[in-house]
C-alpha cells in the first residue's frame, strides 16, 4: 500500500531560512583550531606551536571521516519529517546518538595507534613531538562528544531547526575560546590547557544538545517509548543508514585525496607556488562555508519532499537552492576578482608569493561558480539518501580529475592544475545531476508521470 502524498511548497525564504544560519555556523567551526593555535602561538615557543598546529590538522582529518554522522542523520530525519513519521524520525536520531558514542569510545581505545600513525604521517619529531602527542591524546578524549554533536546537528538540520543548530555551534566555539584562554593563561597549563579547553567546550555543547532533545521529546522515557527496540533495529532503516554513511565516507576520503594531490603537486613546483596555492585555497574555504549552507538547505528540503512523496516540492527545492547558490557564488567570485589582490597582500608579505598568487587568481576566483552545482547536488543526494549515487559519482569524478590533471599540467604547468580542479567541480555538478535525474522516478513512485518524466529528462 502506497503511503500518502503530502503536498507543500518551497519558497526562496524557506531556503535562505536554513542556508544563512547554517553558513554562519560553518564559518565559526574553524575557530576551534584557530583559537588553539593562537593561544599557544602567543606563548612564543615554536615547538609548542608546531605540536598544536600538526595535532589540530591530524585531529580534523580524523573527524572528517566521521562527518557522515551529521549528513546521514539530517537526510534520514528530513525524510521522516516529510512523511510525518515521528517514530521513524526519533529512531534515526537515537541510532545516530548511539553510533556517535560507540565510534567515539572506539577512537579513544585506538588513541595510541592513531597517535603513532599521526607521528609517522606528518613526520613529527624533535621539539614538536611531545606537544603533539599531549594535544592529540587529550583531543581524542573528546571524540564521543564531537561525534554526538555531529549527530545532534544532523537531527536539528533534518528538522529544519537551523537557528537552534547555530546556537549549539556558537556554544561550542565560544566555550572553547573562554576555556582555552582561562586554562592556558589563568592556570598555566600550556598545550594541555587548550586541549582540555576544547574537550570541555564539546562536553558543554553535547549537554546543551541533549537538553534540547529532552525538551523536544518531553523527557527520556517518552523518547524511549516512541522508539521500540524492533523499530530501532529495523533492517531497512539500518540498511539505508549504512548505504548513505558508506557513500558519504567514500566521498570525504576521495575529496581529501584530490586536495592532497593538488597540494602535493603545488609543492613540487616550488615553495612560492606551494604558499600561493595555500593562500588561494583559503578563498575556497570561505566559499565552502557559504555553499555548504545552501547544501544544508537542499538536503533538508529535498529530504522532506522525498519523505512527503511530493515531486513538485523536490524540484522547487533544487531550483531555489541552485538559484541561491549562484547568487552566493557569483558574489564571491566577483569579490575575489575585484579584491583578490588586496586579500592576497593581506595574507602574505612575501613578494614572490604575492606575484605567484596573482598568476592563478582568476582560476581561483571562478571556483565558486564552477563548484556551486556540486555543493547543491551533494545536499540533494544526501537528503534523498542516495548513498550509492554519492559513492559512484565521486569515484567517477575523482578518477576524471586524476586523468585530466596529468596532461593539463604537462600542457600548462600549475595553471593546468587549477584548470583540472575547476573541471573537477564542474564534472561533479554534471555527473550528480545525471545520477539524480535517473533516480527521480524511483524517489516518487506514486507520481503517475514520474517515470515518464524521469525517463525523458
Amino acid at each position: 500500500m502506497n503511503k500518502p502524498i503530502r503536498p507543500f511548497t518551497v519558497s526562496h525564504a524557506d531556503v535562505w531560512r536554513i542556508a544563512l544560519p547554517a553558513s554562519i555556523a560553518l564559518i565559526t567551526e574553524p575557530l576551534v583550531g584557530i583559537t588553539d593555535i593562537t593561544v599557544i602561538g602567543r606563548l612564543g615557543e615554536t615547538g609548542l606551536l608546531g605540536g598544536v598546529v600538526v595535532g589540530s590538522v591530524a585531529f580534523e582529518a580524523l573527524l572528517s571521516v566521521f562527518f557522515f554522522l551529521r549528513l546521514s542523520t539530517a537526510g534520514l530525519v528530513a525524510q521522516a519529517e516529510g512523511a510525518e513519521d515521528a517514530p521513524a524520525s526519533a529512531a534515526h536520531a537515537m541510532r545516530a546518538f548511539i553510533l556517535a558514542v560507540l565510534f567515539g569510545v572506539a577512537c579513544i581505545a585506538l588513541t595510541v595507534p592513531l597517535r603513532s600513525a599521526g607521528v609517522t604521517l606528518f613526520s613529527v619529531d624533535g621539539a614538536v613531538r611531545a606537544p603533539f602527542e599531549a594535544y592529540f591524546g587529550i583531543r581524542m578524549l573528546s571524540t564521543p562528544f564531537v561525534f554526538l554533536n555531529f549527530a545532534l546537528l544532523g537531527w536539528l538540520y533534518g528538522r529544519g531547526a537551523a537557528r537552534t543548530s547555530l546556537v549549539l555551534t556558537v556554544v561550542a566555539n565560544l566555550g572553547n575560546v573562554g576555556l582555552s584562554v582561562a586554562l592556558v593563561y589563568g592556570a598555566g597549563m600550556g598545550v594541555e590547557g587548550v586541549a582540555y579547553g576544547t574537550l570541555g567546550a564539546q562536553i558543554v555543547a553535547s549537554l546543551t544538545g541533549l537538553a534540547l532533545v529532552w525538551y523536544h521529546f518531553k523527557g527520556w522515557r517518552a523518547f524511549a517509548r516512541i522508539v521500540p527496540f524492533d523499530l530501532l533495529v529495523a533492517r531497512d532503516a539500518l540498511k539505508a543508514l549504512y548505504s548513505l554513511s558508506a557513500g558519504l565516507t567514500i566521498r570525504s576520503v576521495l575529496l581529501m585525496a584530490v586536495f592532497a594531490y593538488f597540494t602535493a603537486a603545488g609543492s613540487r613546483a616550488g615553495d612560492a607556488v606551494l604558499a600561493a596555492n595555500a593562500v588561494l585555497l583559503n578563498f575556497m574555504m570561505v566559499t565552502a562555508f557559504f555553499l555548504d549552507g545552501m547544501a544544508t538547505a537542499s538536503e533538508r528540503l529535498c529530504g522532506k519532499a522525498v519523505g512527503a512523496r511530493y515531486r513538485p516540492a523536490y524540484r522547487q527545492a533544487v531550483a531555489k537552492a541552485m538559484a541561491g547558490g549562484f547568487v552566493l557564488a557569483g558574489g564571491l567570485s566577483l569579490l575575489f576578482l575585484l579584491a583578490g589582490g588586496w586579500l592576497v597582500d593581506l595574507m602574505t608579505t612575501a613578494p614572490d608569493v604575492r606575484a605567484t598568487a596573482r598568476e592563478f587568481l582568476v582560476l581561483a576566483a571562478i571556483a565558486p561558480v564552477t563548484g556551486v552545482a556540486a555543493f547543491v547536488f551533494d545536499g540533494v543526494a544526501a537528503g534523498a539518501t542516495m548513498g550509492r549515487e554519492i559513492r559512484n559519482g565521486m569515484l567517477i569524478c575523482s578518477a576524471a580529475f586524476f586523468a585530466l590533471t596529468f596532461p593539463l599540467q604537462a600542457l600548462w604547468g600549475v595553471h593546468g592544475l587549477w584548470v583540472a580542479l575547476n573541471l573537477f567541480f564542474v564534472l561533479r555538478g554534471v555527473v550528480f545531476y545525471w545520477l539524480l535525474k535517473r533516480r527521480e522516478p524511483d524517489l516518487f513512485p506514486s507520481d503517475p508521470g514520474a517515470r515518464t518524466a524521469g525517463a525523458t529528462a
